[in-house]
């Protein structure tokens, strides 16, 4: 007899259903895993891209069907693990696992399977290496990164909180199943013994309020006092209490409101001694303003308006400058709740509504010109990147430079090019280097000889359109086969570049050769015949992440079409 459905599995079956034949996915249980991680870390606000990149294979995946590892509230790459740990005086390590499974209820073998998978890999005593053959490479790849990252932070500040959360449409909770999470809690703290550990379940109910629950885009700010309003499009200069402030950037549940700080900026952490100096004029008790001393925040906003004579209604809320003043202030008040009540200093705000966006990435670059962010930080306020935004967003692609604006907006994650992607796209095919473009998705425009020679105003503007459009062509068309996920990541953008190179009939590809292509002749059996071709040799060579990052498979790859 069929199980009944309750009205929240019968509706998240139905949304699911619909998502899912909007999606490029062949496989429902494939787009549930997707689905459940995108709900599961709503409030870390992660790209399409980024979530995608954390899903396992199909096998040897030891119950993780998704894997991710943050630092200090920001996704980290394997990269980027150098780069965070000597940015990071403190470091609060999250590790997150996630199964998902498109059942009706809760099975305690999910849970046993981690039991398994803690003991192993997460006991340093283990090497990883010796667990090659019972689970995925990505898998092993993944809890590699947590220990370098975790062994380059010694002599620093460390926090851990493991999460594990099972998704599902079930119900209830079988307490067999809570008996098994209560072992697995025990388990991991006595390999972890000061650390927390969190086991979750998500089910209909918990999905439900996810899938309804929408980003504020809008936000209240009290002030201290009537402020100075400049401009017809009233721009405002005020003073906003300490404890007002820390309130406007925290969310409900007591963590730092991610959303309103700017993507390209939020993650610097600066140098030590500017975060102590502010440290230190926070908890100072001396009768200094906090304003004397600190050159405040600026916030850009879509529209601002004053609702009463001392408080601002902002639309779109994009904190640009201010960000280790933020940070500390959530810091100080958040480990200082006592202090709340008492705070009577002030912090100086500026909300500023850009008339367009080549206004507001000057804004960006002005306030930010006299701190220790990095060029490299902000070149995604390039004019070259406006140009692409627009020109991609005439052919029906969104060019993710604000990163998740266009997701925000409810654009298909098949309609987005995120800025890594596209430069994914441009060193595979240009640089002849996919597997540079593997191993280093989140670092690629760090190089100052690949970022001109690649984004520049003398490259055609539809190189840019042809190079994101086509690199999305092959991306469907490689999610629609059968392949494992892992291996999907890995040889995406090798088969981009023997695609193109097959086409030019040659190796090294200028973008004049690019350009002569006629792209609306590309058939799909040139894609699967690039996609075997380059999957054959990928195997052969060992089918993992270090094969897809080595230089052994482009070698190959280069004299299969050579020859």
């Amino acid at each position: 007899m069929t199980k009944k459905l309750s009205n929240n599995q019968s509706l998240l079956r139905g949304f699911i259903e619909r998502e899912f034949n909007r999606s490029d996915y062949t496989r429902v249980s494939d787009y549930f895993e997707f689905f459940a991680a995108d709900k599961t870390l709503k409030e870390d606000e992660l790209s399409a891209d980024d979530i995608n990149l954390g899903l396992m294979g199909r096998s040897g995946d030891g119950g993780c069907d998704g894997a991710y590892l943050f630092c200090n509230s920001e996704l980290v790459h394997e990269d980027e693990i150098k780069s965070v740990a000597d940015r990071s005086r403190e470091a609060q390590l999250r590790v997150v696992i996630i199964q998902a499974k498109n059942e009706l209820s809760f099975n305690e073998n999910v849970i046993m399977k981690w039991k398994t998978l803690a003991s192993n890999v997460l006991d340093f005593d283990k090497e990883l290496f010796n667990f090659r053959d019972r689970y995925d490479s990505r898998l092993i790849d993944f809890f590699a990164m947590f220990r370098r990252l975790r062994q380059d932070l010694m002599g620093k500040t460390v926090s851990i909180s493991f999460e594990f959360v099972y998704v599902s449409l079930g119900e209830e909770v079988h307490p067999n199943v809570l008996a098994q999470e209560a072992e697995l809690k025990e388990e991991i703290q006595k390999l972890f013994p000061e650390e927390e550990v969190h086991v979750r379940n998500i089910g209909a109910k918990e999905l439900m309020t996810l899938v309804n629950s929408a980003p504020t885009m809008k936000l209240s700010l009290p002030l201290a006092d009537i402020p100075i309003a400049l401009g017809e499009r009233k721009d405002y200069v005020a003073l906003v209490k300490l404890n007002t402030y820390y309130k406007f950037i925290s969310d409900d549940n007591g963590n730092i409101r991610k959303s309103i700080f700017e993507s390209n900026v939020r993650d610097y952490q600066g140098y030590n001694n500017v975060n102590k100096a502010i440290q230190h004029t926070l908890s100072a008790n001396d009768k200094d303003d906090f304003w004397w001393l600190n050159n405040g925040v600026t916030i850009i906003a879509s529209d601002a308006i004053q609702e009463t004579s001392k408080r601002l209604l902002i639309t779109d809320p994009e904190i640009v400058n201010g960000l280790q003043t933020s940070n500390e202030i959530f810091s100080f008040f958040k480990n200082n709740p006592d202090k709340l009540d008492m705070e009577y200093r002030n912090i100086l705000v500026r909300v500023i509504v850009a008339e367009s966006e080549s206004s507001r990435d000057k804004i960006i670059l002005a306030t930010n010109s006299q701190t220790s962010i990095p060029a490299v930080a902000l070149r995604t306020t390039d004019a070259i990147h406006r140009n692409i935004e627009m020109c991609l967003k005439y052919h029906g692609l969104y060019y993710d430079r604000r990163k998740n604006y266009y997701r925000n907006q409810g654009k298909r994650p098949s309609e987005i090019v995120s800025v890594a992607f596209l430069g994914q796209c441009l060193m595979s095919i240009f640089k002849s280097a996919p597997n540079t473009a593997r191993a280093r998705p989140s670092t690629l425009l760090n190089d100052d000889n690949h970022y001109e020679a690649l984004y520049s105003n003398d490259i055609g503007i539809q190189v840019y359109w042809r190079s994101a459009e086509l690199g999305k062509r092959v991306e469907r068309f490689i999610k629609g086969s059968d392949l494992p996920r892992g291996d999907q990541n890995d040889i995406l953008f090798y088969v981009l570049y023997f695609l193109v190179a097959s086409i030019c009939q040659k190796t090294d590809i200028t973008f004049a050769d690019f350009m002569n292509i006629d792209f609306s002749a590309i058939e799909d059996e040139q894609i699967q015949s690039a996609l075997d071709q380059v999957y054959n040799l990928y195997r052969d060579m060992g089918g993992n992440s270090k094969v897809a990052k080595g230089s052994k498979l482009i070698l190959s790859i280069r004299e299969t079409i050579n020859s």
